[in-house]
């Protein structure tokens, strides 16, 4: 497995910490969907990164598209409400996630989805976190980012303007309001040289 990870020149610091949230700064979509963006909210980034790398049970998994079974170009885990994330600044972020929207999501996230995204020949399709409450309710999924940047798009549902927001390195971005219902995602490939990235998505109970 490829994890070779060129460092961020604007992150030095090998102590994994947590920022404030007070700098998150919030982008009204249209539809009642927004986005909350705050980059390098984790200091430490690339050590987190590499200590997930090589510690997390990562796995692959394979899923049928069409008439063919593929393999899923990103490698997976999860934790569920009662596991133990893989690294006590993790629950630090989930804990300080739930407090920070406590008023607006009226719930905890609960869960935490890894993806793994090797090289740029990894990626994840155009979607929405549908599968559960987020199909028919308002909800919220924050994702953290370690390692080298990637794009995440985001687009409205039936067409409409693209937008790209690069993330890696500890940046943070809450998809909220009726975001996933709305607007669809994704992480395309990339023919440039690019870096691995892992993703951490925080979701509330009951949504996928």
């Amino acid at each position: 497995m490829n994890t070779h990870l060129q460092g961020s020149l604007f992150d030095q610091t090998d102590q994994v910490r947590l920022g404030s949230l007070d700098g998150i700064r919030r982008t009204t979509l249209g539809r009642g969907a927004w986005i909350d963006v705050l980059p390098g909210w984790l200091g430490g980034a690339d050590t987190l990164f590499g200590q997930l790398a090589a510690e997390v049970p990562w796995r692959a998994e394979r899923r049928k598209m069409y008439d063919h079974v593929v393999d899923v170009p990103r490698l997976l885990a999860f934790y569920g409400v009662r596991d133990a994330l893989p690294h006590p600044v993790l629950d630090e972020a989930r804990a300080a996630l739930s407090a920070h929207y406590a008023e607006e999501l009226g719930e905890p996230f609960t869960t935490a989805g890894l993806c793994f995204y090797r090289d740029g020949r990894d990626s994840v399709a155009w979607h929405g976190d549908r599968i559960g409450r987020g199909a028919r309710e308002d909800t919220m999924v924050a994702i953290l980012s370690v390692g080298a940047p990637r794009d995440l798009l985001l687009r409205p549902m039936g067409g409409g303007e693209t937008l790209r927001r690069p993330l890696g390195h500890g940046d943070l971005i809450v998809m909220g309001g009726s975001c996933q219902r709305t607007w669809e995602h994704a992480v395309p490939k990339s023919s440039r040289a690019t870096g691995p990235r892992i993703s951490i998505q925080f979701r509330p109970h009951g949504v996928q």
